[in-house]
């Protein structure tokens, strides 16, 4: 007699595909898994180079913006020199002038002096009187009256220390009639503006040696 076929175990066969879908899933899950892992991978790399090219802008806005403040401080630092350089010159002008001026105060005080000392004889042990052959005004010795007044001693003394006053009268009589002189001439060179003044002060009333000298 033929074998009997035994009927297949419906347990086994349960089990058997559970335990294939179980597997099944598993390998689709570690696919999954392996497939967030690379976007989590390229995710990171995208941030991390988003993050330098973020970095390398602000780096370069930065040294944009030093830039700009370096410029900004030269050109104040330049704007202050050329102002220290105009005070400067400024400041030199004026002292030139100035120096022009007392310097040319000094050699009329000087010029004063000298004809003081040209009209004034020394005699051995005696008071100082004026020598009446060298006074002179404008070319014309003094006369006779005057020089019995000088040798009575009805003049009044001589002065013993003219280049002060005499240096104080032409600083005043230049400022006053310099301006004067500089708007009737504005063509001419301040030297020769000063050449004019020393010819006016000569004869001027204001000159001290004139108002000793007048007749």
């Amino acid at each position: 007699m033929p074998k009997k076929f035994k009927g297949e175990n419906t347990k086994a066969t349960e089990a058997k595909a559970r335990k294939a879908a179980a597997q099944h899933e598993a390998a689709a899950k570690r696919q999954q898994e392996a497939e967030d892992a690379l976007w989590v991978d390229d995710d990171k790399h995208g941030a991390k180079k988003n993050q330098r090219k973020e970095d390398k802008e602000k780096k370069r806005l930065e040294q944009l913006e030093r830039k700009r403040e370096l410029a900004q401080l030269h050109d104040q630092e330049q704007d202050q020199l050329k102002s220290v350089k105009s005070k400067s010159t400024d400041a030199v002008k004026v002292t030139r002038h100035q120096l022009e001026m007392r310097k040319q105060a000094e050699e009329a005080a000087q010029s004063a002096q000298r004809k003081l000392d040209d009209s004034i004889v020394v005699a051995d042990g005696e008071p100082l009187h004026e020598n009446l052959n060298r006074l002179v005004v404008e070319g014309e010795a003094r006369n006779i009256d005057e020089a019995i007044g000088i040798l009575d001693g009805s003049t009044p003394e001589v002065d013993k220390n003219p280049e002060k006053r005499v240096k104080a009268a032409y600083q005043s009589f230049e400022d006053k009639r310099l301006p004067q002189l500089k708007a009737e001439n504005s063509n001419l060179r301040l030297s020769q503006l000063k050449q004019m003044l020393k010819k006016e002060w000569q004869k001027s009333p204001d000159n001290p040696l004139n108002s000793r000298l007048k007749k």
